[in-house]
């Protein structure tokens, strides 16, 4: 065989090559979409039945009474905001803590260990943090927090009504600050490795131009990272939206709606680990796959706003504000 024919044999199985690559990264492209359309076709499809019986009343209805067939999806859609709110509130504050520490003010020494050690808490599995918050956190939390809480904020206006009723330990606060303790380790780790790639230069410069090292993180830092610092965040959301097992021990479990965040309440992903295996009849059934999709939703919801919200932030990224 000549070297052309060398070549251009060679340059054939290179070119096949390239096709069945191409062809099998499309398949597993397709096949991704694949089953998030199956997945939603199914729970549209098992959710039928309590979709025609109840319809939109469903969302906003409170009522949730197995013997009587009668189902509302609004107690477990606020308890599933709230405590994802709650945690949100406290974790993200925490988790920027963490990582500005790590990268900007820890000394070299305490870096690893200390990262490794947040890191860690990310592999605790979840009944773990429910057994925790039940039987360690809970009653800690009613004897001084609780107490501490509702003497500081009762009479301030607006407020107040939050913090009221007895003092029980579980309930939707303490749900949300479970919740808080397990996404700090995801939200952190992201936030620190992003604020890692932050060119030194950068830094270097504004520091040489004067400024503090909550400037340097402010106006450099921050602008540098904006994409990963919210993804971090969505990740965490997402994880406080689905997680079922460590609310399931502290949320209370309860049907009903309050406004203080002491007392019980249910989450979407605690009312199916809770009733679905016990449920009996079609409706029934129907009613917690309908739940299901709602948190799907809710869930395609929050990452649409933050694609958009990034969409926002490059509009104007190069803009002198």
């Amino acid at each position: 065989m000549s070297q052309e024919d060398h070549l251009a044999d060679r340059t054939s199985k290179q070119w096949r090559y390239d096709v069945l690559f191409r062809q099998v990264t499309r398949f597993f492209a397709f096949f991704v979409f694949s089953l998030l359309a199956a997945l939603i076709i199914s729970l549209l499809i098992g959710s039928m039945p309590a979709i025609k019986t109840f319809g939109v009343d469903f969302i906003f209805s409170a009522e949730w009474n197995p013997v009587t067939e009668k189902f509302g999806a609004w107690v477990p859609i606020v308890g599933t905001l709230v405590t994802s709110l709650i945690a949100l509130a406290i974790g993200v504050p925490v988790s920027f803590g963490i990582a500005l520490f790590l990268t900007e003010l820890s000394p070299p020494w305490l870096r690893r260990p200390l990262g490794t050690a947040i890191e860690l808490l990310a592999g605790i599995p979840s009944i773990i943090y429910g057994m925790w918050g039940l039987f360690v956190f809970a009653p800690f939390f009613a004897e001084y927090i609780q107490p501490w809480l509702q003497n500081s904020f009762e009479d301030v206006p607006g407020i107040g009504f939050l913090f009221e009723g007895p003092f029980m330990g579980i309930g939707m606060l303490t749900a949300g600050i479970i919740l808080a303790i397990m996404v700090i380790p995801y939200i952190a780790s992201v936030m620190r490795d992003v604020f890692d790639i932050v060119p030194p230069m950068l830094k270097e410069s504004a520091y040489a131009l004067g400024a503090t090292t909550w400037e340097v993180v402010w106006h450099v830092v921050l602008p540098y990272t904006k994409a990963g610092v919210i993804g971090g965040v969505m990740l965490g959301l997402g994880r406080a939206l689905g997680e079922t097992m460590a609310v399931t021990f502290v949320i209370g479990n309860a049907h009903q709606l309050h406004s203080s965040l002491f007392m019980p309440g249910n989450s979407i992903a605690s009312a199916l680990a809770n009733e679905f295996t016990e449920a009996d009849g079609e409706l029934y059934t129907s009613a917690l796959i309908e739940l299901g999709l709602i948190l799907f939703f809710i869930t395609f919801v929050v990452l649409v706003c933050s694609k958009l919200l990034l969409a926002q932030l490059q509009k104007h990224e190069g803009k002198i504000t």
